[in-house]
């Protein structure tokens, strides 16, 4: 059963090969499927290939399979080659040959197009919401913890006095260029290829202003190859940006890996969110944070995978872009887990208040002693060169008291305005957050 047929089967395993995952890929594309020949059929009716009374026909059928699928009840038979043919063939079974009509004017090129564009689209909008899930906790923790002070490191060598908040906070604000990662891969998926067919047009006086609308596509592909071009670019600007968020959150987990070690000690967790060893009764160990920070690694190959698919490929559809989908499917669903298991684990972050109180920390002060002085009227490099002075002679004892007031600083990291930022971003997305 293909919409291809011409009275012979490939051989058994032609078809294996080349149809792979595809069957079971696709079952996440089903109510797209849908939502493309409902705007398409629209369309077709307002132009004069379809009665008003088939219209209504194919629109009420159509309607059932989309109930069907949301209720879980849709499947791709077997023998059927992908979703494209499952919903067609449904809807000939259902209604005759009124339903073999859906297809005028359209191949499954720009079928399938459509399906990956909306659904890349929602894709795209689920991970920001899980994003700014994750940006309103670490802005929470950030403002809690401002005053909270903690080690800060160059080098991975004690450098100057930092906060538990400034911690959150940067973490905070370096998720709101992934978001405009996020924004720019949104904006690249919202465009309509329907009516580009195999990519080169219809001679069907097709209205694809009026489809355009009807899915609220931002803009249009005008030109009918470069939509057929879209394939592989929209998903690698969208590979970018999962690889964006994956680089942020991956380095959070590092950071939390380190700071739970004895070696720090700056953060814990109740047991029940770690591990233990086999041999070694003392130990907490959190494997969640290096399961995120692997999974986190492994996304930032996927712009990798995605451009070297595409590379060498001649202009037109090729068959290689169908692999596509099993790299782009997995990667939104896992770094949408990790970011929500990321938010579930910090709603039970344990911070130390009294980290900087041990003497291994006291040479972070020498900054703020020597800012102290240059403030009272001392050149800066005298007091420099005093401080110095005392750390080589072992007399130097630290005040640990610091006095930072500018915005973005300790006890000031500027939450409210890194709220705004995001907002800002976010509003890009229209209504559809």
């Amino acid at each position: 059963m293909k919409l291809w047929s011409k009275g012979f089967e490939p051989d058994k395993m032609i078809e294996e090969f080349t149809v792979g995952r595809d069957r079971e890929l696709d079952m996440r594309l089903a109510r797209y499927d849908v939502q493309g020949s409902l705007a398409h059929i629209k369309m077709l009716e307002s132009i004069g290939l379809l009665t008003a009374d088939e219209l209504d026909v194919l629109t009420s059928g159509l309607n059932d399979i989309a109930d069907m699928i949301e209720r879980g009840d849709f499947e791709i038979a077997s023998g059927v080659e992908d979703v494209h043919s499952q919903v067609e063939f449904l809807l000939t079974a259902k209604l005759g040959d009124i339903g073999k009509k859906i297809h005028s004017g359209r191949s499954r090129n720009d079928q399938v197009l459509v399906d990956l564009k909306l659904f890349m689209r929602d894709e795209l909008l689920s991970l920001v919401r899980a994003v700014k899930k994750l940006f309103d906790k670490f802005q929470t923790l950030s403002e809690r913890h401002k005053n909270v002070l903690m080690p800060g490191y160059t080098h991975l060598q004690v450098a100057m006095p930092s906060s538990f908040g400034l911690w959150f906070g940067a973490y905070a604000e370096s998720l709101i260029d992934d978001v405009r990662m996020i924004l720019a891969a949104y904006d690249i998926a919202n465009q309509n290829p329907l009516g580009s067919a195999a990519g080169y047009g219809s001679s069907f006086p097709l209205d694809r202003e009026m489809t355009t609308r009807e899915l609220e596509f931002a803009e249009l592909h005008y030109n009918v190859v470069a939509a057929q071009m879209s394939r592989g670019k929209t998903e690698r600007a969208a590979a970018m940006a999962i690889a964006s968020v994956a680089s942020t959150l991956g380095r959070f987990a590092m950071d939390v890996c380190m700071f739970m070690c004895q070696n720090f000690g700056f953060i814990s967790f109740p047991d029940e969110f770690t591990t233990g060893s086999s041999i070694m009764p003392h130990k907490k160990n959190p494997d969640v944070f290096e399961i995120m920070r692997g999974k986190c690694n492994r996304l930032q190959s996927v712009p990798n995978e995605i451009a070297l698919l595409n590379a060498n490929l001649p202009l037109g559809y090729n068959r290689d872009l169908q692999l596509m989908k099993d790299i782009m499917f997995p990667a939104t669903t896992e770094l949408i887990r990790c970011l929500d298991m990321c938010v579930m684990m910090l709603d039970h972050i344990q911070v130390r208040e009294d980290v900087v109180d041990d003497p291994r920390y006291d040479y972070m002060f020498t900054v703020e002693d020597v800012n102290r002085m240059t403030l009272g009227g001392m050149p800066f490099r005298d007091a420099y060169k005093t401080v110095g002075m005392q750390v080589q002679n072992g007399e130097y004892k630290p005040t640990r008291s610091v006095c930072h007031s500018h915005i973005g600083s300790i006890g000031n990291p500027a939450t409210e305005r890194i709220a705004l930022k995001m907002q800002n971003v976010l509003d890009g997305f229209g209504s559809r957050l």
